[in-house]
């Protein structure tokens, strides 16, 4: 009789962190916070985040919400009113 091999499932948690891009010198390219992978709001491929969601208020981008393709952790990016202003 053959054996079959039990698959552990594990529970991963998915973190999330919120990064202020007003906060955020030079050219807005930000570190992961849990992985450290570059992220750069930029990027139109996708090749390391992915869009989650987009929240606007008046027709303004309030909020992203991207995931790193790395670590899979959610990362919620605001300040976008303050460089609305500054450009």
């Amino acid at each position: 009789m053959e054996k079959k091999k039990r698959q552990k499932t594990r529970a991963k948690l998915l973190l999330e962190y919120k990064v202020d891009l007003a906060r955020i010198e030079g050219n807005r390219d930000f570190p992961c916070p849990e992985c450290g992978v570059r992220l750069s709001p930029e990027d139109e491929t996708e090749a390391t985040y992915s869009i989650k969601e987009i929240k606007t208020r008046r027709d303004r981008l309030e909020e992203l919400v991207i995931q790193c393709h790395t670590c899979k952790s959610l990362i919620h990016l605001a300040g976008f009113k303050l460089l609305d202003s500054m450009e």
